[in-house]
């Protein structure tokens, strides 16, 4: 079997069991499934969450106020206790671990995240497997990617996954609240993520950890656009990092798209966020999703934020839904100025031009 390279994100509920302690026994148990699969000749990248916990526990639960120094406090010592833990677990079974910290601006940049992508795969060529992980030491809200799920569907694009494994406290997602609802089915397969799966999609239990359903949603949805295959799955099934590499029927799977991105379009997708929101009529609507056209400024209806030439945007349909993200070609205010207007009166309207598309069909990305 051809090696696959398979990210494994595992969530704080996972690793401390629900408890205020990090369950050492269990991780051990996962670290022995990975190590499995690395043998095996597969790639394997961990996305670990539990550095506050891990901090709180290593410092005796001190009582602290909820102040972002306080948590990055907690981030720093806990990050040390975490990746020596999972140095020495690893080290049990010959394997070498390597850590990388991220926040959102290293994946913003283009060329922080093509470094960041040549630093993972120089680990998985040596056979090192990465233990990733947001720098909540350093991050603030406002560089921060926010949940460590839609950190591993970053992760997994960095590194050209062909599985992204979500292992939390849940079975995978189903029809209605299991916890409320004894009927409740769960979804094993899902082909559309739509706003009628986003409400089925609940909080996180326990207050430990950031992500619930939906950030896995929304990690899913971002992944499988560039050609990976997600499952959320509970990690107390047995050998369930192993079974899931082999294809066996555990969670809900969200198979990729069958056209993946090329490499521009996945670092759009994963990489920055969207400062502001372009509006456009229901004529570039069909041009951009129908004939796969440039947006052009004439489908402009309104601007909504402020940005520069070359920040990314939302591109948003007459209903208010999000159609397409992109690379904008012109910032805020020169596209207050052309928008609605035929692309030969760029020039006249502005004294220079930075071409005749708002934003190129290559910057473009549709959701």
């Amino acid at each position: 079997m051809k090696g696959k390279t398979i990210v494994v994100k595992l969530g704080t509920s996972v690793l401390t069991g629900g408890t205020r302690c990090l369950d050492r026994a269990h991780m051990v148990e996962l670290v022995r499934q990975c190590a499995s699969l690395h043998r095996a000749g597969h790639h394997i990248i961990v996305v670990t969450s539990a550095a506050i916990a891990a901090g709180r526990e290593h410092l005796g639960f001190p009582e602290l106020a909820n102040t972002m120094a306080n948590k990055q406090m907690l981030a720093a010592v806990g990050q040390t206790q975490l990746i020596q833990t999972w140095q020495s677990l690893f080290n049990l079974y010959g394997v070498h671990v390597g850590q990388i910290l991220l926040t959102r601006a290293d994946l913003e940049d283009r060329e922080r995240y093509l470094n960041a992508r040549d630093t993972l795969r120089a680990l998985l060529d040596h056979r090192i497997i990465p233990v990733i992980n947001e720098n909540d030491a350093v991050a603030t809200n406002e560089i921060k990617v926010g949940d460590n799920d839609n950190l591993s569907a970053r992760a997994a694009i960095l590194a050209d996954a062909d599985l992204l494994v979500l292992l939390t406290d849940q079975k995978g997602l189903f029809t209605a609240d299991p916890r409320n609802d004894p009927k409740a089915q769960l979804i094993e397969e899902v082909q559309t993520i739509d706003d009628t799966l986003r409400k089925l999609a609940g909080g996180s239990i326990g207050g430990l950890g950031t992500g619930g359903m939906a950030t896995k949603l929304q990690a899913a949805d971002v992944a499988r656009r560039a050609g990976i295959d997600v499952v959320i799955a509970t990690g107390q099934v047995p050998e369930v990092i192993g079974r899931l590499a082999n294809g066996d029927r555990i969670g809900t799977r969200f198979p990729a798209l069958a056209t993946p991105l090329e490499s521009r379009k996945r670092w759009i997708l994963a990489g920055p966020p969207p400062h502001g929101e372009i509006h456009i009529d229901a004529g570039a609507v069909k041009a951009v999703r129908e004939q796969g056209s440039s947006l052009l400024p004439k489908g402009i209806v309104r601007i909504e934020g402020r940005f520069r030439r070359g920040e990314a945007v939302r591109i948003v349909n007459p209903e208010g839904r999000e159609l397409a993200r992109g690379i904008c070609r012109y910032d805020a205010l020169e596209l207050n100025q052309i928008k609605g207007q035929h692309s030969e009166q760029i020039e006249t309207l502005l004294g220079y031009g930075h071409g005749t598309v708002a934003i190129h069909r290559d910057d473009l990305v549709l959701l």
